[in-house]
């Protein structure tokens, strides 16, 4: 195995080159003539050259020591050039950005803003991976996940962004055929289209404002695994259904859709971005981060 060499002491000897004398170069270096005089001797030693010729009144360099610092200097400036491409990174957003989001919340959310992402820091690329299954950040190599819900046990760093509430909801031009249901008990014979994406997508708990609490297990033939896809089919007139508002929202201004029971709340739900362990962060997720959490701000006073 190679003999690992003290690249500092390339710092000491430029230093002397560059300012003319030992004392000059630990001025500059702030640390002791002395200091100086063992690094560069030490880096004598280990060359088995002589760098530096001293004398009383200046220092000068031998052909080995000319040739030796031509080298230094070369990797002297290409350290100080990687330096300042890192502490730029850490400045402005540059690069490939890396996420991971639900299908339902990355389609109404998150891809806008990936889209005025990528118009603002336009030295940024963007790879958005939508799906319901949790994907693994490291294996995956992603800057970050957005989860939507209630967050699992997890070792990796999670920051909640906001909340949402989740509406029962059927077809606005079905919204007659819901008459009927007037309390949570009346929806146990109700048509309802399941989310498999789940861990228990038939059991609810619905709460009045008096602080009324009631749990149903609904009935379903039907099961999807999307939110979107869901929503599709309950305005198909498939059933009811229980989904975001970031999702429904606008479906219910429209009348395409119409919430059942609405004297009656069903849990909240938080948004949050979860990031791999890290003691620093580059610009471009924190930026991203910090336009997520502006975006939940505004949408919930909406």
């Amino acid at each position: 195995m190679a003999k690992s060499h003290n690249l500092n002491r390339l710092a000491y000897f430029a230093a002397v080159v560059e300012t003319g004398s030992f004392t000059n170069a630990a001025d500059y270096l702030g640390v002791t003539k002395a200091v100086v005089s063992s690094q560069v001797t030490q880096l004598e030693d280990e060359l088995k050259a002589t760098l530096l010729v001293r004398n009383t009144r200046k220092v000068s360099t031998t052909a080995a020591g000319r040739l030796f610092y031509m080298r230094c200097r070369s990797i002297l400036n290409e350290a100080e050039e990687a330096f300042s491409e890192l502490s730029h990174l850490s400045e402005q957003p540059v690069g490939l950005l890396r996420l991971t989001a639900p299908n339902d919340y990355g389609t109404a959310v998150v891809a806008p803003l990936v889209a005025a992402f990528r118009h603002q820091y336009p030295a940024c690329q963007v790879e958005l991976q939508l799906g319901d299954d949790h994907s693994d950040l490291m294996a995956g190599a992603l800057d970050l996940a957005i989860r939507v819900g209630w967050l699992r046990d997890s070792t990796l760093s999670a920051r909640k962004l906001g909340g949402f509430q989740q509406f029962l909801v059927g077809a606005g031009d079905m919204s007659g055929r819901f008459d009927h249901i007037q309390h949570p008990s009346d929806l146990a014979t109700a048509p309802f289209v399941a989310n498999k994406a789940l861990f228990d997508p038939l059991h609810w708990l619905f709460e009045s404002s008096a602080g009324e609490t009631v749990s149903v297990t609904m009935q379903s033939d039907l099961s999807i695994d999307s939110a979107p896809a869901i929503m599709a089919a309950v305005e198909q007139g498939a059933g009811l259904a229980i989904l975001p508002d970031y999702l429904v929202r606008d479906r219910l201004t429209s009348g395409a859709l119409t919430q059942v029971l609405p004297a009656w709340q069903l849990p909240e739900g938080g948004i949050f971005v979860v990031l791999p362990a890290a003691k620093f962060r580059a610009a471009k997720v924190s930026v991203f981060t910090e336009m997520l959490r502006q975006a939940e701000k505004i949408r919930g006073r909406g």
